[in-house]
């Protein structure tokens, strides 16, 4: 599943790639996929060029002059960007044909990702439930230690609500635990300030080098951009049940929380207790 780091590298990939260029026409395959009006959306991107490159959380925002095409790929939303008169892929549910020769295909095997039309000032507005991002100056151990007070949940699930923190997904998670020597199940409201300062660490050190590699490539999703994503090589828990911790040699287990398929090492990870 995409999370910031996938995201980053895709938003940054497609800049270098379509920065500057006109869309000439838009063919919406799967209407559902767009947010609202198809003719509309269409109208509001056609003849506009592509002049700003962002994210916020696991959203990509694409500025085409005067307004904002927001993106969320969800679960296995992919770009590709290819030459004008490719055939179109299975799953794939929007084509924009671009003023260079080239095309940008939105693929999605499960649809569940959206694509949606805002204008500048509304970005706020739509995103005000995002918590902070993993590298603004006000992501600290005090801040993380406020916004845990009295919440009767664990680190991960703590650190997986966009709430507290935007961008956070299951992978990086279960290695931001890691990194910070704490179980996934650890009572939040119990961690103290000094961890909570070793979380923000780890929060910012674990974003900050998948986004450098490239992020992951774990089960389907890559960023079909020809961008490889090696952070996966890195990944000390996640996806390594039955393997030895690279810190201890204990066997990395797998459980569940709050649902999720969770990767630990139980001797390196203390769990601190309600």
């Amino acid at each position: 599943m995409p999370e910031l780091p996938e995201v980053e590298t895709v938003v940054r990939t497609l800049e270098y790639m379509i920065g500057g260029h006109r869309i000439t026409k838009i063919d919406i395959l799967y209407p559902p996929i767009v947010r609202g009006d198809n003719d509309a959306f269409c109208s509001d991107l056609i003849n506009k060029r592509f002049t700003g490159f962002s994210r916020r959380g696991k959203y990509a925002l694409y500025t085409l002059e005067d307004v904002v095409l927001m993106v969320h790929l969800r679960m296995e939303g992919r770009f590709f960007v290819v030459d004008a008169g490719t055939p179109i892929a299975k799953h794939t549910h929007a084509v924009f044909h671009l003023d260079h020769g080239k095309e940008l295909h939105y693929h999605d095997v499960r649809k569940f990702g959206r694509l949606e039309i805002l204008r500048p000032d509304e970005i706020d507005i739509r995103l005000r439930s995002l918590g902070v991002e993993p590298f603004d100056k006000r992501m600290t151990g005090h801040y993380l230690k406020k916004m845990a007070a009295s919440r009767n949940i664990g680190l991960k699930t703590f650190l997986l609500d966009q709430r507290f923190v935007a961008g956070i997904g299951n992978i990086y998670a279960d290695e931001i635990c890691f990194c910070a020597r704490l179980h996934p199940e650890s009572a939040v409201a119990k961690i103290s300030l000094k961890r909570f300062n070793d979380i923000a660490d780890c929060i910012k050190m674990i974003m900050s080098q998948a986004i450098a590699d490239g992020g992951t490539t774990i089960r389907t999703y890559t960023s079909s951009l020809g961008v490889s994503g090696r952070f996966q090589l890195s990944l000390n828990v996640h996806m390594r049940k039955g393997e030895a911790c690279r810190v201890c040699g204990q066997e990395i287990i797998k459980t569940r929380v709050s649902g999720r398929g969770t990767y630990l090492c139980q001797r390196c990870q203390k769990r601190i207790e309600d």
